[in-house]
């Protein structure tokens, strides 16, 4: 047995997000408070929780789509403030804008190019993300066939079609895919459904929740082409 296709969750698992999300935050509230006074100013971050909850309740359709959900809650925040809808609009694709542009400029992990470029020579590599980074927007693109976002397919991990997303583009079976993710539920779990062998990317150093285990645990990128090398010998094992 082969394995042929790698696929890489992205935030947390080739970058840490954090800081890219907190100034993509931090350029759309500047921008409400500079251009639509009184949409988020009396909110505290409670109340913000809150009002992007009822948005979610409200557009239930719109659960995969993490970029709609956003603009949408941009929106009806302009509008609870008075704007009329037109400038409401316009506010949310502007404001939505500036949080992306930011939310884009990831930090790769100092080990990741190094270990995708070994890997791009003797794998395919996909990316499945339920989020809206672009891996064609960072360094990493270069290294990738294909790639996923959860608002593409209309469903989001651990739902199978993302996975089966994969299988299709590639042509390959399931247990010739490697799954590498960071969370235990929407990666490694959705991953095992379908059929995938999963590499969990814990470098947080968190405890293993319930459920079947990962074929392989990493803390650090470097750690992968073993983990990859160890999959592949134990399902040889396993075949003979």
């Amino acid at each position: 047995m082969d394995i042929k296709v790698i696929t890489f969750d992205l935030d947390n698992t080739l970058w840490d997000v954090e800081p890219a999300l907190l100034r993509a935050e931090q350029a759309q509230q500047d921008w409400l408070l500079e251009h639509r006074p009184g949409a988020v100013d009396s909110l505290d971050h409670d109340a913000l929780w809150e009002f992007k909850k009822s948005v979610w309740q409200r557009h239930p359709h719109l659960v995969h789509h993490v970029s709609q959900i956003r603009i949408q809650t941009l929106y009806e925040l302009q509008v609870a403030a008075g704007y009329s809808e037109p400038e409401a609009r316009s506010g949310a694709e502007q404001a939505f804008a500036l949080f992306l542009e930011q939310r884009q400029q990831v930090k790769l992990y100092a080990e990741a190019l190094e270990v995708l470029e070994r890997l791009a020579t003797h794998y395919t590599l996909g990316a499945l993300t339920n989020g809206n980074a672009d891996v064609y927007k960072t360094d990493a693109g270069d290294y990738f066939d294909f790639a996923f976002l959860a608002e593409e397919i209309g469903a989001s991990k651990p739902h199978p079609d993302m996975f089966h997303a994969a299988l299709q583009r590639t042509g390959v079976a399931a247990h010739n895919v490697i799954h590498v993710g960071d969370d235990p539920a929407h990666d490694i779990a959705g991953a095992q459904a379908v059929g995938m062998h999963t590499v969990w990317m814990n470098s947080r150093g968190r405890e293993w929740p319930e459920g079947p285990r990962a074929s392989r645990e990493i803390s650090n990128l470097r750690q992968l082409p073993q983990a990859i090398a160890d999959i592949a010998a134990a399902a040889d094992q396993t075949e003979k």
